[in-house]
């Protein structure tokens, strides 16, 4: 990402979605730029992080300024479990827990990765126009698309449930693996999100999705959608873990 950022997480962590950060340029550079591409007959996307903004985003600013703030919905906060301590066993993807205590509010909010980057409650409508909203102003400069980050990250499980232990972890693995993403990631609900972005590209003439989704083949397929109304494309990170060999790959 070329966004504002603490750099955090390498960009990932944005704290404005609709500029560029200084160490990369500005807004004219960057229009010099698409126009450039496109001059040479090349396509641009850009990254688009829905999933998370950056602690510093002014949404999260304000969101955790008090319980009362007009942005607080605006992300994922949740009271302390009856015993104390955070209100589930989910965990982060960088490692330890997903739960980051706000000792000003007296409650946790959930982060998916870094406790610098709090996820975005995709089920408000305000936050979903707002982040709609990022993909036209990109799309009105002229940009061809989006890898979208984390395409299966958007919605979280409304009764905040326990994950359940995963039947395959084996020591080696990774602690985030111990658990099973089942009321963290590729919720059925995912698809509408998915479905309302692709009907914003559809405002554009010749523009795509692609989609960072982290799921076996069977599940990528659902990510095309609906009568093929979800992203263009999914990553496939299988190939990356294949032998070099035809038969595998195919």
């Amino acid at each position: 990402p070329i966004y504002p950022s603490p750099m955090a997480d390498f960009g990932y962590d944005i704290s404005n979605y609709t500029d560029i950060d200084p160490i990369f340029g500005t807004l004219p550079e960057f229009d010099a730029l698409l126009a450039d591409v496109h001059g040479r007959g090349m396509k641009l996307l850009l990254d688009y992080v829905p999933n998370h903004t950056s602690d510093r985003h002014p949404w999260f600013i304000d969101a955790r300024a008090s319980r009362s703030s007009k942005r607080r919905d605006w992300y994922i906060w949740r009271d302390p479990s009856p015993g104390g301590g955070p209100p589930n066993n989910w965990r982060a993807n960088f490692g330890g827990d997903a739960w980051e205590w706000d000792e000003k509010t007296g409650q946790y909010y959930y982060h998916a990765f870094l406790k610098e980057q709090p996820d975005l409650n995709w089920r408000n409508p305000q936050v979903q126009r707002a982040m709609l909203d990022v993909l036209r102003f990109w799309l009105d400069r002229g940009v061809d698309g989006f890898r979208v980050d984390v395409m299966h990250h958007l919605v979280k499980d409304t009764e905040f449930r326990d994950n359940p232990p995963n039947p395959d972890f084996r020591p080696g693995m990774s602690p985030y693996r111990e658990l099973l993403t089942t009321y963290t990631a590729d919720l059925p609900e995912v698809q509408e999100i998915v479905a309302m972005m692709r009907g914003v590209i559809e405002e554009y003439d010749d523009r795509m999705l692609v989609g960072e989704i982290y799921l076996p083949v069977e599940r990528l397929m659902a990510y095309y959608g609906a009568s093929g109304r979800g992203a263009h494309l999914p990553f496939n990170f299988r190939l990356i873990r294949l032998p070099w060999k035809a038969k595998e790959i195919a």
